[in-house]
């Protein structure tokens, strides 16, 4: 199979720009589901695993395309990993990144222990009844920190501190942020399955 085109089920354009840097190299195009007015897929689920599948599928099946769907979150193990899957609508149902990080203030207010990481699970389906998805994993390890710094992020990025680079994730640049994002970490492991299965 010789894959040119993949949909990505995200509406989400900082990280379409993700996927596209990392996939250009491959010569695969990556188009985002709007642009296919695919809806959104319900994401009812309690683990990355089911809500990515989900979602990819759903795009594939509207599309016709190879299809792959992301599912992270930032887990804090003071909180028993949440937010977790629910880190796009922690702040309530209008998805607004400033309230999502306000009421992780607050959760986190007087706990001295800081450790949380982003997880990223990676579902690409080359069909709808794709029976082999391909799946991958990653994590990036950090600390969540009360005051935000940087500009250059979204979601959870400008409270999530890098001890080893002594930055946020919003403070640092798309190539920084590519060999130690969790993102990047799963799309490495996931291209080299897919070069794998696609020989």
């Amino acid at each position: 199979m010789n894959l040119k085109k993949m949909v990505i089920a995200s509406g989400n354009l900082k990280k379409l720009t993700e996927f596209e840097r990392l996939f250009a190299p491959l010569g695969i195009e990556v188009i985002a589901q709007s642009a296919f007015n695919v809806p959104e897929a319900p994401e009812p689920h309690c683990t990355f695993l089911e809500n990515a599948l989900a979602k990819a599928r759903n795009a594939a099946h509207h599309t016709g395309l190879p299809s792959l769907a992301d599912d992270s979150g930032i887990c804090v193990r003071a909180l028993g990993g949440n937010p977790g899957v629910n880190s796009a609508y922690y702040g309530g149902p209008q998805k607004s990144d400033a309230d999502n990080n306000a009421k992780l203030v607050r959760d986190m207010h007087g706990m001295e222990d800081r450790s949380a990481h982003y997880t990223s699970l990676l579902a690409l389906v080359l069909h709808e009844n794709d029976p082999e998805p391909i799946i991958a994993e990653g994590r990036w390890y950090g600390q969540f920190i009360e005051v935000p710094r940087g500009n250059d992020g979204f979601g959870y990025n400008p409270h999530f501190f890098d001890a080893d680079m002594g930055l946020t994730a919003a403070e640092m640049t798309l190539d920084q942020k590519v060999d130690r994002s969790h993102r990047g970490k799963a799309l490495a492991k996931l291209i080299a399955n897919l070069q794998e299965r696609l020989g």
